[in-house]
Parts: structure tokens; sequence; C-alpha cells
């Protein structure tokens, strides 16, 4: 019998524990921090061994395989002592796709990854397609895989997890855009950050199709010097293709099969230049998987958009509160100021991953009057804003800062939040600041 530890007790590790018990293996589950009062209960019902609080090395070391949580850098002792044992240390997603004959669509890169893989998902559902969502949203990949009999899945796919890819594979690949981000976790070398999210072509073949940006220039370098065997599928909003998705005269074009699809910018739901991008994503993912125009234009028109990201939250004496907690980066944060069109007081802060806020100047410029930090460090932050913008408050919580939001901002005005940054100095997670956030503005 085949031994698997699962390192981390959390969606991923619990899901791929499920997982290997019903394929026969031997299983372990090893958390070095407690393991939630939920992981708990399902670990218990299915009978699966486990620990918390410490790895036992003696029992992870005589593992076959390990199954690593995506939050587990690979410098830690433990992964490297398993490496120098030749002890195969791969994701949740690796391990779950040998047990499913269904067709993938991955989804990654830096921003975008959740709204694309919800949009694909909402698109191919409508469409009548027997499809689950999972990665980075919702049950795990393997849990499904164990549970569920779906003919296709949509899976948004961190960095962490094609780490620790080696087989797996997308029939369809989406690479949404790459921007400096978890640099902490990859040296910071932007190369190697590229090249991680490169890894989701690595294994497509000449019938599979990579659909990326083409106005990102990390994505178009990475393209000239390395090959993929998958058939390219380009979108762009700034030039025309002859194959791919482009913008002409505000509408959306694509052409990718004998039948182009023309769509209106303004039948979207979600608005702004990154979502255009998104929207014509995950809709020639669907095209490719033969939804019908029909359909996709439907869709398109009725999706609802991702929790904590640009969410409208509400509007409190003719002020606009937005919640784009999702927003762990600088490029994300870029993409929301970028849509503000009103006057915007920016909550911003938290753990700072090497960001570099030199870029979002010209927007802070012109868009913002008062910057409200939420964070326990904000010296970068009022050292790179000090002088464009008059007013800087510090604040301890989600709370306070809408307080101090509310009373910075008038009538006409938004307050935004779009952090740029880790959540892990005073919340759980980007979660819980949005909805601690949001919990503050409907109590005002």
């Amino acid at each position: 019998m085949k031994r698997l530890v699962a390192l981390g007790g959390g969606e991923s590790g619990v899901g791929t524990a499920i997982l290997g018990k019903q394929k026969g293996y031997d299983v372990f589950v090893s958390d070095k921090g407690e393991i939630a009062k939920k992981y708990k209960e399902v670990l218990l019902h299915y009978k699966i061994d486990f620990e918390e609080k410490h790895h036992t090395e003696k029992i992870i070391l005589s593992a076959d395989v390990v199954m690593k949580s995506p939050g587990i850098p690979d410098n830690v002792p433990l992964v490297v002592k398993l490496k120098e044992l030749s002890i195969p240390v791969i994701s949740e997603i690796e391990f779950a796709a040998q047990f499913t004959k269904a067709i993938i669509v991955g989804i990654t890169g830096s921003n975008g990854k959740t709204t694309t893989t919800m949009l694909t998902h909402h698109i191919l559902k409508n469409a009548g397609c027997s499809v689950g969502v999972a990665g980075n949203i919702g049950d795990s990949f393997a849990k499904q895989v164990a549970e569920e009999n779906y003919e296709n899945y949509v899976l948004e796919i961190s960095s962490f997890q094609l780490d620790g890819v080696e087989k797996f594979n997308s029939h369809i690949a989406i690479l949404t855009n790459i921007t400096p981000d978890h640099l902490d976790r990859y040296e910071y070398d932007f190369n190697k950050y590229i090249a991680s999210k490169f890894r989701i072509t690595k294994n497509q073949n000449p019938t599979d199709f990579l659909i990326y940006d083409a106005d990102d220039e990390a994505i178009n370098k990475w393209l000239e010097k390395n090959k993929t065997k998958a058939k390219l599928v380009p979108f762009s909003i700034e030039k025309k293709l002859e194959y791919g998705a482009f913008l002409k005269d505000n509408n959306i074009i694509i052409n990718i099969n004998k039948d182009k699809l023309i769509m209106p910018l303004s039948t979207l739901t979600v608005k702004g230049k990154h979502n255009t991008k998104n929207a014509m994503a995950a809709t020639m993912a669907a095209q490719l998987l033969k939804v019908r125009k029909e359909s996709i234009k439907e869709s398109l028109a009725n999706f609802e958009g991702a929790e904590h990201r640009l969410e409208n939250v509400a509007k409190i004496k003719d002020v606009e509160y937005i919640n784009d907690s999702k927003a762990t980066n600088v490029n994300a944060t870029f993409y929301a100021l970028e849509c503000m069109d009103k006057t915007t007081v920016w909550i911003v802060g938290g753990v700072d991953k090497g960001n570099d806020y030199n870029d979002l100047l010209p927007l802070v410029r012109e868009k913002v009057k008062a910057i409200v930090c939420l964070g326990v460090d904000n010296k970068k932050i009022k050292n790179t804003f000090g002088n464009v913008v008059d007013i800087i408050v510090e604040t301890a919580g989600a709370e306070e800062a809408v307080k101090v939001s509310h009373k910075l901002a008038e009538r006409g005005d938004a307050v935004l939040l779009s952090p740029a940054c880790a959540s892990f100095d005073l919340f759980e997670n980007y979660e819980d600041r949005g909805r601690q956030f949001k919990k503050a503005v409907r109590s005002l």
C-alpha cells in the first residue's frame, strides 16, 4: 500500500486525503499549525490519520508521495529533506488530475484569475455543460474528483500550485498576465516567477490551446525565447489580430473559428480594461469547447462578478464604497484605480510583498484625494505618496479605516479598499478583510 502524506490540513490537504483514501492509499495529514474545526470533522468522518501543531518527521519521510499545500514554501527544511530523499513533492492539482478524464481549462496569471475562472465556469454552466470549478476557488479539485463526476473542470491555478506540477495538463490553458507578485517566494527574481507561470503549458500538445494576453511584455518575451507545443490563441485590446480576440470600435471581435463573434463592450456586466480581457479569454475558452455564440453573449450579459473584486458595497450619502480586498498586489490596485471615475479616498496597506508603488503615482495624482493606511507598517506608503496626496491617515483596523474614510469623503466621492498587499498582519486573509470592510460600511 502506497503512503500518501498531505502537508497542510486545509482545503487542498483534506481534499487530497479524501481522494487518496478512496484510491487505496495509506493517508496521513500533518499540519504545523492548528487544523480548522470543519476540516478536522471531515478527517474524523473519513477515518483519516492526522496530526496538528507539529510535523513528525519519521512518518513524513516514510511517504511514497507528498502533497504540499501551496502555502508552504519549497525552501522549508522538511521539504528540502524530502527532495534530498527523492520523495516526490507535488501539488493537489497534480495528484488529482491523474484520477479524472475530464477536460481541464486551467487559468493562471498575476491578476484576473478569479474573475476569468468564474466567468468561464458561468458560461459553460449556462450552456448546460457538466462543469466543476476548483483550484483557488470553492471545494478542492481533489475532493471534487473523489465525489463528483464532471466532464469539464475550470481551475484557477496559482504559481505555487504550478511549482508542484510534473504531468498535469490543461487542454485549454489561459495566462491572463504576468506582473511582479509573490517575489518573496522566488528569491526576488522576476524571471523565476515568469517560468513558474509558464509551467501551465509545460505538458501541452499540438491539440491543446494556450490563450494569452498579447499586450503583456513578460509573456511576449518568454514566447519569443521559449517553445510551447500548444496552439497559441492571443487576445489584445491594443492591436488588431488576424487570429484571436481584439477590440474595434468598442466591440470585442473574436476570430478563432469560422464563425466570427462580435460583442459590444456596453453589454458586458464587468467594467474596466482588465475585465474586457478576462471576458475575451473566457469567451475563447468557451468557443473552443463548442459553446454557441448566443449562449456566450447571454452569459456575459448576466455575470455577477467576483466577491472582493471591485465589489460595490453600498452608496451612503452619495458616496460609493467599493471592496477590492482581493487586490493583494500593486498591479491589481492599478486596475482598480484605473476604473475609478470619481475622486477617491483610497484604503491601502498590509503585508508588503516587495511592492514598488511608483507605478501607481500617476493614477494617485489624478484620482486620489486622501490615503487611509490599513497595515501595521506603512512607511513605504507614506514615503511614496507623501508629496502627492495631502492627507495620509494611519488606522488600526477595518472599522477605523471606514470611519476615517467616511469623514474624509464628500458627496460624489468614492471610498476604495484596494490594499495592494497581503492581509496577514491584521486579518486572517483577504476575504476576512473584505468582509470586515463591508460590515463596517453597513454599520455607518
